[in-house]
């Protein structure tokens, strides 16, 4: 049984014994926070909500109005598996509330809900996504000694994590949450798990599950689970492609028999909207210094601004249609990476999509050439643009930036924009090994 009230809430509590219940939401910066309540405070926290102090969660409110309430979403109730069963642990994700009953403008799940509503009042019943988080497995959290050195889809006893991500995987499954498939990535000890496409508040609450599940049950068979975009120098980072499609009713808004590629006018403006402004968004889908060691060009990780529905160095590759299978036409953008804030980032997607749709941005001629084999001539002959190389470059552009600001909103906007300028200036000013190995004996 799936919660969807308060009343199959405190018959599941009940029935399963439930002792604890774990009230999670995200900082702004995706990171997952949660306090716990007894059993006895259920009724009291699904009528009024758990106050809190909003001041210490980044991005949220200034000390001198801190006051802050988690409203649990009775939809989103899920004993832990990984928590013993006799005095068992669930969880439910909250929208964040002021003291005065109004959503919070600061609260990352809000931000979405409210690209979503955009979408709903343009006629679109449903945003429908399909991440694909990669991560990796090493043997602690203090190095980078892999587990494997196997390869993509190797199947040998050379995947240590086999084992590992099995168990993953049914303790997601054991949460609601469908998997399709699952295998080994190109890098060692790399991995990919990829959930079953559903809307996107739901499919931002399922990738917080993922990540912790991940290391939960990593933890478990003692190894350490990281979605860190670019661990390891000289092989490929992590990326999470984010497979998108509108919906009106159970017709999917992407599809066009007559159409070439089968995309109709409503997915090209969609697309078109992404694409014209990824240089924007790109602070929130890649929004770590790390992320851009992983954006460069010769390991799979797309930079090049433009589409294909074959070439996987495009930045957006439309998946080839099978006769039957409308509904799954739709569009694969690839350069997100995993650790980004999903709720931020499908919110910011949605947006220049919509905006496109709105706009009617024309979507340019897609680009079937391998991008890395270019050269830079051939390259801006053909109008192809690059994402921003680092962090520092993305910040400056989105700070400028309508959509990002649309997207955020006016609360979210100036701070994250300030807490990504802090993090480029304390990154910028160190001096790494490299720096030391490279110079400090020559110069």
């Amino acid at each position: 049984m799936y919660a969807k009230t308060k009343e199959d809430v405190f018959k599941l509590v009940k029935d399963n014994n439930v002792k604890f219940i774990r009230l999670w939401f995200t900082d702004m910066l995706g990171q997952l926070k949660n306090f716990a309540i007894t059993s006895a405070e259920i009724e009291n926290a699904m009528e009024n909500g758990m106050g809190f102090d909003g001041s210490s969660v980044t991005g949220y409110q200034d000390i001198e109005e801190s006051d802050m309430i988690a409203m649990p979403d009775p939809s989103t109730f899920q004993i832990l598996p990984w928590r013993p069963r006799e005095t068992a642990v669930a969880r439910m994700f909250c929208d964040i509330m002021t003291p005065y009953g109004e959503p919070y403008e600061g609260d990352p799940r809000y931000i979405l809900k409210r690209a979503i509503k955009r979408a709903n009042d343009m006629g679109f019943d449903h945003f429908f996504v399909g991440p694909e988080l990669e991560y990796f497995y090493f043997q602690s959290s203090d190095s980078t000694k892999v587990l494997d050195k196997s390869g993509y889809f190797d199947l040998n006893q050379l995947d240590a994590g086999s084992d590992i991500r099995r168990d993953t995987i049914l303790t997601l499954e054991a949460m609601g949450i469908r998997v399709e498939y699952s295998h080994h990535e190109v890098a060692p000890s790399q991995h990919e798990i990829d959930m079953r496409y559903t809307d996107a508040l739901a499919m931002a609450d399922n990738v917080m599950t993922y990540r912790l599940v991940v290391k939960e049950i990593a933890q478990k068979y003692g190894v350490y689970a990281t979605f860190m975009p670019k661990p390891i120098f000289g092989e490929n980072g992590s990326g999470m492609h984010v497979h998108q499609s509108l919906f009106k009713k159970d017709h999917n808004a992407f599809f066009d028999a007559n159409d070439t590629y089968h995309l109709s006018d409503t997915a090209k403006k969609f697309i078109a909207g992404q694409l014209k402004h990824a240089p924007e968004m790109s602070c929130i889908f890649a929004q770590w210094t790390n992320s851009y060691k992983r954006l460069v060009p010769g390991y799979e990780a797309p930079v090049y601004i433009t589409w294909s529905q074959r070439n996987r160095s495009a930045l957006v590759r439309i998946p080839l249609y099978h006769p039957g299978k409308e509904q799954a036409t739709r569009m694969e953008l690839r350069c997100p990476d995993p650790a980004c804030n999903p709720y931020l980032t499908f919110a910011a997607l949605l947006h220049a999509g919509l905006d496109g749709i709105e706009k009617g941005y024309e979507l340019p001629e897609s680009m079937d050439k391998n991008l890395y084999h270019l050269s830079a001539a051939e390259r801006e002959s053909a109008g192809i643009e690059m994402l921003p190389g680092s962090l520092g470059e993305a910040i400056g552009v989105a700070k400028h930036s309508e959509i990002v600001r649309k997207a955020l909103g006016e609360h979210i906007f100036p701070r994250y924009i300030a807490i990504k300028e802090k993090e480029w200036e304390d990154y910028r000013i160190q001096v790494t090994e490299y720096e030391l190995e490279r110079y400090l004996s020559i110069l």
